[in-house]
């Protein structure tokens, strides 16, 4: 496996920025001659890719550290890119962020410099149907706003233990099920409208919040998509809160769970 740091100029964000990308390579197993497959730098396919999230107050590196996800896309053959989101909510900001007096632009960062990058210097695929985004907390919200404007962008989107709802609601008071469907980000009620609107197909979603982590929420937005008739898996068995051992659960089951018709598909390799 290459775990790669990489720094380059943003001429989004107009500052160097920090990246960590993970790429299928060779394995110690193959290199010796386990399992019948002869080791070898040139891929057979361009590979799927997966744009990972962080949360509130981590960056690029975090993911990496905190859980095995280098080697769980190893075994399955995926491309992993993670980007520092600031604690910006990977949104366009408003007012004087740098010195030309514009506000950094994190929204335009993801969704169009940062693909247009990793496709121009990595051997990933730039089919829809091989990309993926996914996050925690922050960056679940995230990728269900980038996946929610731009469905075509992706096949498939995680959100582990997001906000999902909106932000000025009693986190401290039981609501009912149907005062929770009320309280769905009504930037997300937007987005679907108007998307099905557009006749866009959205990708499907795979949603997922610890029982100690108020999952309440996660379940009404859950049923939210389901009504606009957009595909959802879900998992709120998982005896955690908000913390690492869930979402090192979380990005397995993802990388398992996710669509693929890429060329590696369905293979799972010796570590």
């Amino acid at each position: 496996m290459a775990l790669l740091h990489v720094g380059f100029i943003s001429y989004t964000l107009q500052r160097e920025v920090d990246m960590n990308v993970i790429i299928p390579t060779p394995t110690i197993p193959e290199s010796m001659g386990m399992g019948g497959v002869k080791p070898t730098h040139v891929h057979k396919a361009p590979f799927p890719v997966l744009y990972l999230l962080h949360g509130f107050g981590n960056n690029y590196s975090v993911w990496a550290r905190y859980t095995n996800v280098e080697r769980y896309a190893e075994e399955r053959q995926i491309a992993v890119v993670m980007i520092s989101g600031e604690n910006k909510g990977y949104q366009n900001q408003e007012g004087g962020g740098n010195l030309l007096g514009g506000g950094d632009r994190h929204f335009d960062f993801l969704s169009k410099e940062v693909p247009e990058f990793v496709k121009a210097n990595f051997p990933v695929s730039d089919r829809p149907e091989d990309t993926y985004i996914a996050g925690l907390s922050m960056g679940s919200m995230g990728s269900l706003l980038h996946s929610l404007t731009n469905p075509e962008m992706y096949r498939a989107v995680g959100s582990f233990s997001g906000p999902l709802m909106r932000m000025d609601m009693d986190r401290t008071k039981t609501y009912s099920e149907e005062e929770l469907m009320g309280m769905v980000s009504p930037v997300a009620v937007e987005l679907v409208k108007k998307g099905k609107a557009e006749g866009k197909k959205f990708p499907d979603y795979y949603v997922s919040t610890g029982i100690k982590d108020g999952p309440d929420r996660a379940k009404a937005f859950a049923r939210f998509l389901l009504e606009n008739g957009i595909s959802v898996t879900t998992n709120f068995e998982k005896n955690y809160g908000h913390e690492w051992r869930c979402w090192e659960e979380n990005i397995e089951e993802f990388l398992d769970w996710i669509p693929r018709t890429d060329a590696y598909a369905g293979s799972m390799r010796q570590i």
